[in-house]
């Protein structure tokens, strides 16, 4: 018997090695295999950027030994002002002495995010990238892959997702494989655990 897996869509039992859910459409390579073309542009931006970074290096260290030059002259030409300046900052910090110390404040220190939270948000980020998800329907899948609740809430909290646009992604791959009514269509995404707000929104952005 061939090794199956669960769609993150709709669930269904497909084989594991499928790159597209046979019952909802909905594409399950990882973002790199969906966007080769974003890939290779975005290596080359890289090799650009490191390129030029490489290239004002080697100017600044250039022009660094004359900069040197310059700086010993000026100083050579000038001690009676260098002397000034020490001995106006030997007062100041005289004076500074002289002063009372502030008194210390009890600031209060904001909690770290915990490891576990780190790896929520991460993964939610990971869910975002293949398909739609309402807040709701990220924190039950995330709550699936055995995140505590208030560390899945917290993933889907920080993810970035608009979840006006997660609804209107979500609507326009539900219109991409099969034909729906506004009112049906706002009843499915009402299922996917949108609000009704959001539901109406996906509806909208598909002409509905």
């Amino acid at each position: 018997m061939s090794a199956t897996k669960k769609c993150k869509s709709c669930q269904s039992e497909i084989d594991a090695k499928a790159k597209k859910c046979p019952q909802c459409q909905s594409d399950l390579r990882n973002w790199f295999a969906k966007h080769k073309i974003l890939s290779g542009i975005g290596i080359i931006i890289v090799i650009a950027i490191i390129s030029s970074a490489a290239s004002q290096s080697g100017e600044k260290s250039e022009s660094a030994p004359s900069s040197a030059a310059s700086a010993s002259t000026a100083s050579q030409e000038k001690p009676s002002e260098a002397a000034t300046v020490s001995v106006a900052e030997n007062q100041a910090a005289a004076e500074i002495k002289d002063e009372p110390a502030p008194a210390a404040q009890n600031i209060p220190s904001t909690p770290s995010e915990t490891v576990s939270q780190k790896n929520a948000v991460k993964k939610a980020m990971s869910y975002l990238e293949y398909s739609a998800f309402s807040h709701d329907g990220l924190v039950e899948q995330l709550e699936y892959e055995q995140f505590s609740h208030a560390d899945a809430v917290y993933g889907a909290d920080n993810s970035g997702a608009h979840w006006n646009e997660q609804a209107a992604k979500k609507a326009q791959s539900y219109m991409e494989y099969s034909s729906f009514s506004r009112g049906g269509l706002i009843e499915q995404l009402l299922y996917e655990k949108f609000t009704q707000e959001q539901a109406e929104y996906g509806a909208n952005a598909v002409g509905l």
